[in-house]
């Protein structure tokens, strides 16, 4: 009677160990997938800085850095030539500031809204609506403001144009409003049940919860989708080339047309002869939009890291 049990279970620890092994294997094959595909991307990363800095750096040589930077007048073809870029770089932070100031609002109330207080079947309705306009192309919603935007803000503010940077700003915040708010339902959906039960149970009522408990615990999302939504903002090309009027001049208002950063380098780099002056200074455009994109990047890595911290402790 006793004497098959060893057999048993020496078989069950057999199986249970190249359970075990096979399972540690899987884990370790997944691990250096990972880490792969995460060291091909930075490479990719560095290469495309690199490339930049490659054909860009050169333009120093005829301009210096202050001037390319700080200079108030482009004009590459001209005999001698000025590449200061300050107008466009004023131009893509007046662009991205303003639609910020739309999309930011309208992203996190729709995304309280659908976490919070819709109904499941509004939900169903309303967060794939949104997330449809994220896979809208960027030619069609600049189409959209140069054909029928544009003539209705010349004719009701009776405008000189109606490509201006309050025309590229509306449409940078219909671009920018589906990341904001799909991000940002995804950090208050994080945001731990017992959280609001226990606010409950003190004795707040829906709204105190919401602005209180779930929005703060959930801040550290929020800070990301919202400075996300502003890269995507300042790097957007399509639209801005379409909308903003093409003026490489510092906007006085938000109703004066203006030519962002990423609009100048596709409106102009087919017409640069390869390896000219004008050919540099592009590039080095781009890396001064390169270096501004990189720098929200790290903004919103940093303020993501800061509130996680600082709710973890609160709490």
């Amino acid at each position: 009677m006793n004497g098959p049990v060893p057999v048993k279970t020496d078989r069950a620890g057999t199986r249970s160990n190249r359970a075990l092994s096979k399972s540690r294997r899987a884990e370790k094959l997944i691990k250096s997938t990972l880490f792969l595909v995460s060291t091909v991307s930075i490479v990719i990363i560095g290469l495309i800085f690199l490339f930049l800095f490659r054909e860009g750096v050169p333009i120093f040589k005829v301009e210096s850095i202050r001037s390319f930077l700080f200079g108030r007048y482009w004009y590459p073809t001209y005999d001698p030539p000025e590449f200061g870029i300050l107008p466009m770089i004023i131009g893509s932070l007046a662009v991205s500031l303003l639609s910020s100031l739309m999309a930011v609002p309208l992203g996190l109330l729709s995304a309280i809204y659908i976490s919070e207080l819709a109904s499941q079947r509004v939900k169903e309705i309303t967060k794939p609506v949104i997330e449809l306009l994220a896979s809208i192309p960027s030619v069609v919603i600049g189409f959209f403001g140069m054909v029928v935007m544009a003539p209705f803000l010349q004719s009701t503010f009776d405008l000189y144009t109606g490509l201006n940077v309050f025309n590229a700003s509306i449409m940078l915040a219909v671009m920018a409003v589906p990341t904001i708010s799909s991000l940002s339902e995804d950090a208050l959906n994080a945001v731990s049940r017992e959280l609001r039960e226990a606010s409950y149970a003190l004795g707040a009522n829906r709204w105190e919860t919401i602005s209180r408990v779930v929005v703060p615990a959930a801040l550290s999302g929020i800070c990301t989708a919202v400075i996300l939504g502003m890269s995507r903002a300042l790097g957007e090309t399509m639209v801005v080339l379409m909308v903003a009027g093409g003026a490489a001049a510092i906007p006085r208002s938000i109703f004066d047309s203006c030519r962002p950063l990423p609009a100048s380098i596709a409106a102009e780099m087919a017409e640069a002869p390869f390896r000219s002056d004008h050919y540099h200074a592009l590039f080095a455009t781009g890396i001064v939009l390169f270096v501004m994109t990189f720098c929200f990047n790290l903004l919103a890595d940093y303020i993501s890291h800061k509130y996680r911290q600082t709710g973890t402790a609160t709490l």
